[in-house]
């Protein structure tokens, strides 16, 4: 039987795994950690029952993605859940941009700014089913669908601070930046638009759900229909070299491009060892995660309702604290990212505890503490916050990068989203996931079409694997 080694049990592995085993391979998942999942894990860092997301929390790229929504996971246990306001971005003075999942009412609350950001959203996220089946792909195809693939990358290629003069309002204005910073860098260089292009179009065809009973939800039904399918996981077993990795027809890599190179060693290529040392990484993370007893007092009633909220106030201010992360500088308001997801899944609560999701954006492999940082902006938002705290749980740069050995630096996005790079990475190539050695594939965050819990770069990867292997893949 052919078989196949799967380094790293994040979502593009496991899909990477998932592709491999619906083909006849056999596939054997190697997993550093005591637990699966990369990103997609939850633990009680808190208080015992309260379930907190240990990094990816809202999963609009799931829901929207084309491996996923065909892997049937509700059969194995995967529920989504969606709060009543999807995302929400307050400004000083108790006002806020509100995005529902529903666009019209999200551009009749908006009033004047509403007729652009109709125009500009109503059309993507029309056509976003169609978009994904380029988008999450290579950016060199054939696309299926030109013109509606040359509409998005028209408006993909702006600056988002071009991309912002649609509206006029402070708080629409704010929404779009607070949904562009997603892409962790400097909000005025070209694509800058692309992510926050993307997300909102993905919240209004699909919402910005959450995965019942946490992430590690989405990691537990990929590993049981793998289980079903044939394959096994080990957990435990950290790969630090080729020759860790017995003998296998095909080798996936779910890791960072820099962990690429210390495992395959010299038997990289010299062009792709060039490449994958001048790959870049981008701003950090730092995570805190807070106990609290009742609902953040917030100003804004929308905003008490939303499961995701952005702060950082005006888009300028946005653009402002993102510039300065990129440069290296820690701003004295970072952009910050609360996750409310007990509001559309109790079962993370327990009694009038509630568990709180947060992280600041911050300098790549910043060595400093931002804890008293993001509670002051969401006091700035949320008066009396800080005495409904009970207990908190910090997870600093560095304590990502041990968390997720991906995270070089603190990096949650795999790599830095500026330049070519967040067009073409990890390399310009053809086949960006062939690594030049045969039978071996990078697969994680790092590949086409980058970050997010979609499972299309473990999905791209294993494809080509396939077709290595001489063995017809499924569409």
């Amino acid at each position: 039987m052919t078989n196949a080694v799967v380094v790293g049990s994040g979502p593009n592995g496991l899909a990477a795994a998932l592709t491999l085993a619906a083909r006849g391979v056999h596939v054997r998942v190697l997993e550093a950690k005591d637990t699966i999942g990369g990103g997609t894990r939850s633990s009680e860092h808190t208080l015992p029952g309260l379930i907190h997301d240990d990094c990816s929390a809202f999963h609009p790229t799931a829901v929207a993605s084309p491996f996923i929504r065909g892997l049937g996971l509700e059969e194995y246990g995967l529920g989504w859940l969606w709060p009543d306001v999807d995302i929400a971005h307050p400004v000083d003075g108790g006002r806020a941009g509100v995005l529902w999942r529903d666009i019209n009412r999200t551009v009749e609350q908006m009033g004047a700014d509403g007729k652009a950001w109709g125009r500009l959203f109503g059309r993507v996220a029309g056509n976003f089913d169609a978009l994904t089946d380029d988008v999450f792909r290579p950016i060199v195809h054939i696309p299926d669908h030109p013109f509606k693939l040359a509409h998005f990358g028209l408006n993909a290629l702006l600056p988002a601070t071009w991309s912002v003069r649609r509206w006029e309002t402070e708080e629409v204005r704010a929404l779009f930046g607070g949904v562009a910073a997603h892409a962790f860098g400097s909000l005025n260089t070209p694509l800058s638009s692309s992510v926050g292009l993307m997300l909102v179009a993905a919240g209004h065809a699909y919402g910005w759900p959450v995965a019942e009973g946490g992430s590690r939800s989405i990691t537990n039904a990929m590993a049981r229909k793998l289980e079903k399918l044939g394959g096994t996981i080990e957990t435990g077993v950290e790969v630090t070299s080729v020759r860790d990795l017995g003998d296998a027809d095909v080798v996936m890599l779910d890791v960072a491009p820099d962990a690429a190179l210390r495992i395959m060693g010299d038997r990289l290529p010299g062009r792709t060892k060039r490449a994958y040392r001048k790959y870049r990484y981008g701003p950090a993370a730092y995570k805190v995660d807070f106990a609290v007893e009742g609902d953040i007092p917030w100003t804004n009633e929308h905003v008490r309702r939303a499961g995701t909220v952005h702060l950082g106030g005006t888009f300028e201010q946005i653009a402002e604290a993102e510039g300065q992360v990129a440069r290296g500088i820690m701003p004295k308001q970072p952009f910050v990212l609360i996750g409310q997801q007990y509001l559309a899944d109790p079962s993370r609560s327990v009694g009038d505890m509630n568990p709180i999701w947060a992280y600041a954006h911050v300098p790549h492999g910043y060595p400093g503490d931002a804890t008293e940082a993001i509670i002051e902006q969401i006091e700035r938002f949320a008066p009396g916050f800080r005495r409904q705290i009970r207990h908190t749980f910090v997870r600093n740069v560095s304590d990502m990068e041990a968390y997720n050995a991906n995270y070089v630096g603190g990096d949650i996005s795999a790599g830095a989203n500026n330049g070519l790079q967040i067009a073409m990475r990890p390399r310009i190539a053809l086949n960006p996931y062939k690594t030049g050695v045969p039978g071996v594939y990078l697969c994680s965050a790092a590949t086409p079409p980058g970050a997010g819990v979609h499972g299309m770069c473990g999905f791209n990867a294993a494809t080509s694997a396939l077709n290595y292997l001489g063995i017809t893949p499924q569409r």
